[in-house]
């Protein structure tokens, strides 16, 4: 699929970044293209790879009209962050893992012009994930690329990103292989922060109490032992007067 043009040609082509269209069909849709896409970069942070959203993948060098924009889509062993659009031919990968948020609406294109597409270009992991559940069985439908074909994923796994994926209302749920560990979505970190800064703050409470017990006995303990200081040098003091009056204070009970 991919032309060569020389470079005095391919130089005058323009590969636009925007066609002017709505990033997603629905609310529902865009959030979940959001929260897959936020995820997936936390998940990738300090990995040779990149996720991006709604952009242009142009697959042809020298045929801008040849391009695709796919809700999300992970390519590794790219330089990580964001691009205006994504070409095979700079970039020297194809995308690894492509999610598209799919409706009834778009089933035809989802389900045979762009599966057919991404298999040609060999991507690994294809996922139509149907937020409103209008005609995807349980929302969630992947495949595998096996040789050069398609195969549907049973077992729920994501292999290139080692994940588990899990239905949640209308999200996406993502799961550590290793760990099991949940990805938590933005909404989800934004609480476990504040949480965490609840418990630091109650941690340093409980430091600062213990503190000022430890300051409180230090006190007492430092007037206990002035009261004995003061009670000896009363004791010698009243020895001191009975020698001086002959008085032998050890025959003193």
């Amino acid at each position: 699929m991919t032309a060569t043009l020389p470079v005095s040609v391919e130089s005058e082509i323009f590969y636009p970044s925007a066609d002017g269209q709505p990033v997603a069909e629905t609310y529902d849709h865009l959030y979940a293209l959001l929260t897959t896409l936020e995820v997936l970069k936390q998940y990738l942070t300090n990995r040779q790879a990149t996720v991006l959203a709604n952009q242009f993948l142009y697959y042809a060098q020298g045929f801008p009209k040849l391009r695709v924009a796919p809700d999300v889509m992970v390519i590794f062993d790219v330089a990580p962050g964001g691009r205006d659009n994504y070409k095979t031919w700079e970039e020297g990968q194809v995308p690894t893992v492509i999610f598209e948020m799919t409706s009834f609406g778009t089933k035809e294109q989802d389900e045979i012009f762009k599966k057919t597409l991404y298999e040609q270009l060999g991507v690994k992991e294809y996922w139509l994930f149907d937020p409103k559940g209008e005609w995807v069985e349980q929302q969630l439908r992947g495949y595998r690329l096996r040789g050069e074909i398609y195969e549907p994923i049973e077992d729920g796994r994501s292999e290139p990103l080692q994940l588990r994926l899990v239905i949640e209302g209308r999200l996406i749920g993502f799961y550590r292989e290793d760990t099991g560990e949940k990805l938590l979505i933005p909404d989800e970190l934004a609480q476990a922060l504040r949480q965490e800064v609840l418990a630091r703050q109650q941690a340093e409470e409980l430091v600062e109490q213990e503190r000022q017990r430890a300051e409180q006995e230090r006190q007492r303990a430092e007037q206990e032992r002035q009261r004995a200081e003061q009670a000896e040098l009363q004791i010698e003091q009243l020895k001191a007067r009975l020698r001086s009056l002959n008085v032998d204070p050890d025959t003193i009970e």
